[in-house]
């Protein structure tokens, strides 16, 4: 299924082979279920889903765009959602980096980068003044492509987190 073309960035990954058009699209209701099951995958794959975790995943619009949220979305030149992440609003233009997830196919082209590289690019755009995530030290790809493009350790600023998974805190410090 093929989303309008609202928040249409266009950009090229290296894939396997010949190169693989990759366009960058905002959220749509038709890439809801996508949203969910590129998530779950990923989270099945590395971790447990937990009760937040199917809380968000089950109800975006709820979770992350109703508060002044955003999802992006990875579309291969086919149509297909090979990618999502999401930036959470929590209020006082704090803004969480959260739900980033490729499908296992896209893993290894790029995809989380340009996705990293769309999400910083809107990110900047809504004038706020921190963006955080909340990973695990067992993820150390992801942790060096976090680290790649200006995301910093830190403790938490508060006990606990939303997961059982997270210990690592960093903050975007471009």
């Amino acid at each position: 299924m093929t989303a309008p073309d609202t928040d249409t960035r266009d950009a090229r990954i290296a894939a396997s082979g010949p190169r693989q058009d990759v366009r960058i699209v905002g959220f749509d209701p038709c890439w809801r279920a996508a949203f969910a099951t590129l998530n779950i995958e990923w989270l099945e794959h590395w971790f447990t889903v937990e009760d937040y975790d199917r809380e968000v995943l089950g109800n975006p619009e709820k979770y992350i765009l109703a508060n002044g949220g955003h999802i992006l979305f990875a579309i291969d030149g086919a149509g297909h959602a090979i990618g999502t992440v999401a930036l959470k609003h929590e209020g006082d233009g704090v803004y969480e980096l959260t739900k980033m997830a490729v499908s296992p196919a896209a893993r290894g082209r790029g995809v989380g980068r340009l996705l990293m590289e769309a999400a910083l690019e809107l990110y900047r755009t809504l004038g706020a003044r921190e963006l955080f995530l909340e990973s695990s030290s067992k993820l150390g790809p992801a942790l060096t492509l976090y680290e790649s493009v200006g995301f910093r350790h830190h403790p938490a600023p508060r006990a606990g987190s939303h997961y059982a998974r997270a210990d690592v805190h960093m903050i975007w410090e471009p």
